[in-house]
């Protein structure tokens, strides 16, 4: 199995996911919100570029659609949820399909579309990302949706970590990018200690939102994967 890692949503090539597994990541917030709903028993997701492609969803359907989201890590308005895993209860999303939309994770769940498998992962649901990977047994992208457009700490920690859990199952052969997003985590297993200096913990912090940090930080607390296909993540 080789491994390789992209940095941001708007780095992905076509060429270097076609016929690839696909791990998204955007632990701060969007694919931590994902396998949260999704635990707690949203029966799907469908992810969106645009408010307008949400709302228009959800004003043409007749089903019960919860809208949830964010623009510049606050909340919609006229939208359920924000990107707060922590608003995703069973008592709120059981049996409900979310529509969402963010400004980085749903855009590269979107750009991946060419891959073979599309997984959603984040630190809490890391341990069941690799074991899916190493059962799928073929070469793995690990895209990061970084912010705005640049790379983000967050996200390659949290590759590193999937990684890690990777490499206590088997061998595999890793890019440079992997081989140093793995090395980084590996000298930061209190991922506190180097995630604070990403810029979105930053933003999210000063935004008094630390309650999401800590949940997004946390490791291994869920055990399914999320997979996109045919345009929602079920």
């Amino acid at each position: 199995m080789k491994i390789d890692i992209i940095i941001s949503a708007d780095d992905i090539k076509k060429e270097k996911i076609e016929n690839k597994t696909v791990v998204v990541i955007d632990m701060l917030r969007a694919t931590s919100v994902i396998v949260t709903a999704m635990n707690n028993g949203c029966k799907g997701v469908i992810p969106v570029l645009t408010v307008n492609d949400a709302s228009s969803i959800v004003r043409n359907s007749k089903e019960d659609f919860m809208l949830g989201g964010e623009r510049n890590a606050l909340k919609i308005e006229g939208f359920h949820y924000s990107n707060s895993p922590l608003e995703y209860t069973r008592e709120t999303i059981n049996g409900k399909t979310l529509v969402m939309t963010t400004t980085n994770g749903t855009k590269a769940i979107k750009g991946c579309t060419c891959a073979s498998s599309i997984l959603i992962g984040a630190m809490i649901n890391a341990k069941a990302i690799a074991n899916r990977l190493v059962g799928l047994n073929k070469d793995v992208v690990i895209v990061n949706a970084g912010t705005n457009g640049e790379f983000s700490i967050d996200d390659f920690l949290c590759s590193g970590y999937i990684i890690d859990c990777i490499l206590n199952l088997q061998k595999i052969e890793m890019s440079d990018i992997a081989t140093t997003s793995h090395y980084i985590y590996k000298n930061n297993e209190d991922i506190h200690s180097f995630i604070k200096y990403a810029n979105h913990y930053r933003t999210i912090t000063k935004l008094g939102l630390t309650a999401d940090l800590e949940y997004c930080c946390r490791k291994d607390i869920i055990d399914i994967v999320p997979e996109y296909l045919d345009g929602i993540i079920i």
